[in-house]
């Protein structure tokens, strides 16, 4: 049985967004959740970021105050390779399903993350798009926001400009600056046309390369935990190196293997992240 309906992959490629529930079961659910509330128990131990992923750079990050008794661990970069439970849903989970009916059949892993914002955190994702962080030869490429907690108005849901997908990509370079946005007055057109992208645990917005999003702060008292997951066509090559560099990067998911390479023309700048520059503070997506 297909994963979407015909309707929902129209409604995708006029739109550029799509939520749907049920992405995972609920026994993944559960094992998402458990290794989640591990890290969060892991981090009270620690007072800034630490850990180590593929390349040598911190594994995971805190919010501003976080503590030991009031852990605030608001990122996990590739939990795809410390936790099966990630993996699985990365690899086998009806989201994975979801994406190749959408540019599939063949497909591929990128990279993943974990984005949270725990209740009263005030972490919040500046309007841009994915494109310009991770560049391809084509721009059949989604990312996978798959909702680990329930995601509300009030908890910091990631909104999107429908139908911006379509449009122009635009800088993250502004007098000379990468700051990783659009600028602002791009960004208050975005917030004037947004929609909030919800539903319960277990529910995913698969989210086109091209399409303007960000979010807002956590302001309940419930946490919102994102897993992400970056998805290309098999034909779409990379043009810059991966923002998360790891170990599963080009893991061919669904389909086969054709060696083949669709090339499209961008005019865009790549975001060179700036010498000393902070890792964390470059990565966007939701």
């Amino acid at each position: 049985m297909p994963a979407l309906q015909q309707s929902q992959i129209d409604f995708f490629n006029e739109h550029g967004y799509l939520v749907v529930e049920n992405a995972v079961d609920a026994e993944a659910l559960q094992a998402l959740t458990r290794d989640f509330s591990n890290w969060v128990e892991e981090s009270r131990e620690q007072t800034g970021a630490y850990g180590e992923s593929f390349d040598g750079r911190p594994r995971f990050d805190v919010e501003s105050g976080h503590s030991k008794d009031s852990p605030a661990l608001r990122r996990v970069n590739a939990p795809v390779e410390i936790s099966d439970a990630y993996f699985k849903a990365m690899t086998e989970s009806r989201m994975a399903d979801c994406v190749a009916e959408l540019i599939g059949p063949n497909i591929k892993f990128h990279h993943s993350k974990i984005n949270s914002k725990l209740p009263g955190a005030k972490t919040e994702v500046k309007w841009h798009q994915d494109f310009p962080f991770t560049p391809h030869s084509n721009d059949d490429l989604i990312t996978a926001l798959l909702m680990v907690d329930e995601v509300t108005d009030q908890n910091g849901p990631l909104e999107v400009v429908p139908g911006s997908h379509k449009g122009d990509i635009h800088s993250l370079w502004h007098d000379g600056v990468f700051t990783g946005a659009i600028a602002e007055d791009a960004a208050a057109d975005c917030k004037s046309k947004a929609v909030s992208c919800k539903g319960a645990a277990g529910t995913v917005c698969l989210m086109h390369t091209r399409l303007l999003h960000g979010s807002t702060a956590n302001l309940s008292d419930k946490p919102r935990t994102l897993f992400i997951a970056v998805y290309s066509a098999e034909d779409a090559i990379p043009q810059s190196p991966n923002p998360m560099p790891n170990k599963h990067e080009g893991l061919l998911v669904r389909g086969e293997k054709t060696n083949r390479v669709r090339s499209v023309p961008y005019d865009i700048e790549l975001p060179q992240i700036p010498k000393g520059a902070s890792f964390f503070d470059q990565q966007a997506e939701g």
